[in-house]
């Protein structure tokens, strides 16, 4: 057994994400593309996160590996592993060495991950020398296993090129390069966007079957609710860069308690049934230069607004292992926490 196969028998990693505010610096000074984020990732799980475009999961994403680029920076918040502490704390060699080995990453578009110039193996062998990896025969053993196991030829992938190779294939490509070296956590980014619809169902057998066998705590960013229903054991709703639900993926898709979540759910193709139930969610998701600085970010597309969405931003309440941030979800627990106590 090679020390990378050994490695796989580690128990997975718990993540947790504190009061973390990410800005941007524009011609409007620096504006939050993610605002007082709390989110825990239990250990051994899928933890989805859906939102419109510009809802801030990319951002989010990215601050687990503390990979966010100028003109933006982490301004608050910390984000702790088992095993490995505050990421947001790590510089230099520390931060280089944790991306990969510790926190793997598939980046949307895995083309754009790929070098055009070298083969898929010179890749390979690239990442394995920048983490000093020794057995290096071992890491083209461990990719090809990899990839076989996601139904590819390893051989013929390690000699190829990135344009010799389909949309699906460089998506696979890409969950090899990201846990080849053993990480433990594992972030994709938008892992079905732009793929048909057989070979998004095969991306996704190919997550849930990966992360079951290698022990691993994963995160999934997706604007595609249903993708993450086949996958997640848990899903976070993003809007204006703050999470405004969370929860079991059942039961947070079978009884939405935020206006913003029920309207994706709402907004959802249907194939068969009556087709019109099917409604797109009104006006466009606030830009970093149109999100409100007081009251709630939903507000302005809310059927449910009051006037107190006006002027205090919601607090995240959680109750029964589930986290909403609304005041109309949570005046409406509350009647119904009154009316169980009068029963």
């Amino acid at each position: 057994m090679t020390a990378h196969t050994a490695a796989r028998h580690t128990a997975a990693p718990g993540v947790r994400i504190r009061d973390l505010t990410v800005v941007y610096k524009t011609p409007a000074g620096e504006l939050p593309a993610v605002r007082g984020v709390d989110l825990a990732l239990a250990p051994g799980t899928i933890t989805g996160v859906v939102g419109e475009s510009g809802s801030g999961k990319s951002t989010l994403a990215l601050s687990l590996l503390n990979a966010v680029q100028p003109p933006g920076r982490i301004a608050a918040g910390s984000v702790e592993i088992d095993g490995l502490g505050d990421v947001l704390t790590l510089r230099g060699e520390d931060l280089r060495r944790t991306r990969g080995r510790q926190v793997g990453y598939v980046f949307q578009a895995a083309q754009n991950s790929l070098n055009p110039l070298k083969t898929i193996g010179k890749q390979l062998l690239d990442l394995g020398r920048s983490h000093d990896v020794e057995d290096l025969r071992g890491l083209v053993r461990d990719a090809k296993d990899l990839l076989a196991r996601m139904g590819m030829d390893g051989a013929r992938v390690l000699d190829s090129y990135q344009h010799e190779l389909s949309g699906g294939m460089r998506q696979r490509v890409g969950i090899m390069l990201a846990l080849v070296l053993n990480a433990k956590v594992v972030v994709l980014d938008e892992p079905t966007t732009a793929l048909d619809m057989i070979t998004q169902a095969t991306i996704l057998r190919i997550i849930r079957e990966v992360h079951e066998e290698r022990a691993l705590t994963t995160l999934v960013i997706t604007h595609d609710v249903g993708a993450v229903a086949e996958v997640a054991d848990s899903l976070a709703v993003m809007y204006g860069g703050r999470v405004v639900e969370h929860g079991p993926v059942t039961e947070v898709l079978g009884s939405a308690r935020h206006p913003y979540t029920q309207g994706l759910i709402r907004a959802i193709p249907r194939l068969s049934g009556d087709l019109s139930l099917a409604r797109a969610l009104p006006g466009r998701p606030p830009t970093l230069g149109t999100l409100p600085t007081q009251g709630c970010v939903f507000r302005e597309r809310c059927e449910r607004r009051m006037e107190v969405c006006e002027t205090d931003e919601p607090m995240s309440v959680t109750q029964d292992g589930r986290t909403v941030a609304c005041h109309a979800a949570d005046r409406h627990l509350t009647l119904v926490k009154r009316k169980e106590e009068f029963v």
